[in-house]
């Protein structure tokens, strides 16, 4: 609530809570509306705020027990996985296939290292397969984001791979889904840097010869008319 000059703002917020769990994967994050604030890093043991350092209105202290408590969350919720398995199993679940994109953090510039993120968005459920080739080798030193929920109830994910770009690399980004069994997506990208151009000076070394063709014409038909006289 602000207040000023005796009128009241009520500002409202949209805060959630995410918790899931399956044979092979852990989650547990918090937000506000619809931005990450906080998730429990569950290889690493301990929880991160994930907003910017200008959000200052977020208190660390806030989150202070936060990640024991998502552990515990995360018991319940596999002491409970095969419960409701079993009552989902045959279930017509709805699912929606994921929109992948591919493309690099920075500038390309051939072999100055760089990131390359696929990023998958608008599936349901999570999880999704991701697997990386570079010259159709598969690669295994990428690093997944969290599962973020999207305002439709759909899901987003993130992968990072760190390259060192050469001319003619081809690099692709392969995804699996339950709504895609058989059909997973291949999104690939190539290492295409355009070498600096000779175009503007030729047109302008052209130009300027053309040019001082011109005055030199000009003047040879001014010294004859001259000499018409």
């Amino acid at each position: 609530i602000l207040k000023t000059e005796n009128v009241l703002i009520l500002i409202v917020h949209n805060s959630f809570v995410f918790t899931g769990c399956s044979d092979t994967e852990k989650e547990e994050l918090y937000g506000t509306d619809g931005e990450e604030v906080f998730h429990s890093d569950f290889i690493g043991k301990k929880g991160l705020l994930t907003l910017p350092d200008f959000a200052d209105f977020v208190n660390s202290t806030s989150y202070d027990g936060f990640y024991e408590q998502s552990v515990g969350s995360l018991e319940v919720c596999r002491n409970y996985l095969d419960i409701q398995i079993k009552a989902y199993s045959g279930s017509d679940e709805k699912t929606e296939p994921p929109h992948t994109s591919i493309y690099s953090k920075y500038d390309v510039m051939v072999g100055v290292e760089n990131d390359l993120i696929c990023h998958m968005t608008g599936f349901f459920p999570p999880p999704v397969i991701i697997s990386w080739t570079k010259n159709s080798v598969n690669v295994t030193e990428f690093m997944n984001s969290q599962y973020r929920p999207n305002h439709d109830g759909t899901f987003n994910i993130f992968s990072h791979l760190k390259i060192t770009p050469e001319e003619g690399d081809i690099y692709s980004c392969t995804v699996g889904h339950k709504a895609i069994l058989g059909q997973p997506q291949t999104k690939t990208w190539e290492v295409d840097v355009a070498l600096p151009g000779v175009g503007p000076s030729v047109f302008c070394g052209v130009g300027l010869t053309l040019g001082l063709l011109g005055v030199a014409t000009g003047t040879f038909f001014l010294v004859k008319g001259n000499n018409c006289y």
